[in-house]
């Protein structure tokens, strides 16, 4: 036994290594030629080149900011010692969503700079959630503006406001997706598929439910399987997402949901609810995407706040994100801007 767990062990850290490195080399390429690009427009724009020469102030970019010239670099520059290079978005992230969040309604940038430098590429990765169950019909507004805005890939809502979301963002291309047994999962499998035709009648395009985490502990795995194939029998067809909330579960017991969830014809294992007792990890998406390999994708969801936290997610394997600060998420909100809960904090239930 000691051996097969060993061997196994090897086997996740093998196939999540080239995972990792193949994204990354991906990545790298691509932002090589984006800040080549936008290089290029930005020097055009300023009429100097990426040495010393003079800034749009007439002094030397070089000294006014203290860094290397180029739209990559942040910006270490006192507020009152810049230059206005016209990388900001780039270059200084989190004061411009401060000021977004101010009120303003543009931003200007250098030539080549443009919303895909606010991390516009995670939009698609992104579905866009509201879960609280004290949302009123203005959050529900604002969550489809949003997604409209951003071409999330995604809405994320509770099956109560299928409807409306659907009709909000009706010839937006952004569909709806809904959560079925959620967020505890002890509900009975009719009773979820009840839950998921009324959603799809409603206009849900996606479901995301949440597994029977007694049953899965008990190890009355018949009871996991039936639970989970009586949605994917009552979607007719739309993508299910096994919501295994791994923050309950043992290492056992998510590769064994997970292979259930392959038999039972689901689309998607996902990590979380966002109400349990943790969030997603890079740890527990590289081992579900090894249990799935190719024939499912893998959903992180929850405690995501940064591009830092989506792009580690990425590069263990997801291929989707559920987020309740997916804006703060594209606007390249880092570590140090997002709001993190103070130790010792109560938790507000249903932050995604």
């Amino acid at each position: 036994m000691m051996s097969q767990d060993r061997q196994f062990e090897q086997l996740v850290t093998t196939i999540a290594d080239r995972v990792k490195a193949e994204l990354a080399k991906q990545r790298h390429t691509s932002l090589g030629v984006a800040a080549r690009s936008s290089s290029g427009s930005a020097d055009r724009g300023h009429g100097h080149s990426a040495g010393s020469g003079p800034g749009p102030s007439g002094s030397s970019h070089e000294a006014g900011h203290g860094h290397a010239h180029g739209p990559s670099t942040p910006c270490k520059a006192g507020k009152g010692e810049c230059t206005g290079c016209g990388w900001s978005i780039s270059r200084r992230p989190d004061d411009v969503a401060k000021i977004i969040e101010l009120g303003a309604q543009r931003v200007s940038a250098a030539p080549g700079m443009d919303g895909a430098g606010l991390r516009q590429d995670l939009a698609r990765y992104i579905d866009h959630t509201l879960l609280k169950a004290n949302a009123s019909r203005d959050e529900f507004k604002k969550l489809c503006e949003e997604a409209r805005k951003f071409k999330f890939a995604s809405v994320c809502v509770n099956a109560a406001n299928v409807a409306y979301c659907a009709r909000e963002l009706r010839g937006s291309g952004v569909p709806v997706v809904a959560v079925v047994g959620f967020p505890l999962g002890a509900t009975t499998p009719a009773a979820k598929a009840f839950e998921t035709r009324e959603a799809v009648r409603d206009g849900a395009e996606e479901i995301d439910m949440v597994i029977n985490i007694g049953a899965l502990k008990s190890k009355d795995y018949g009871l996991v399987l039936a639970d989970i194939q009586a949605v994917v029998g009552a979607s007719g067809g739309k993508k299910v997402k096994v919501i295994l909330e791994t923050g309950e579960l043992t290492r056992e017991e998510k590769v064994i949901s997970c292979a259930l969830s392959k038999v039972a014809g689901a689309a998607f294992v996902k990590t979380s609810t966002g109400f349990g007792p943790g969030g997603a990890t890079a740890e527990d998406v590289a081992l579900m995407k090894a249990v799935v390999g190719d024939e499912l994708e893998v959903k992180a969801s929850g405690g995501m706040r940064t591009s830092e936290d989506v792009d580690k997610m990425l590069q263990a394997g997801a291929t989707r994100i559920g987020a309740s600060a997916s804006v703060a998420i594209v606007r390249g909100a880092t570590a140090a801007a997002a709001k993190k809960p103070e130790a010792g904090a109560v938790r507000r239930v249903g932050g995604y």
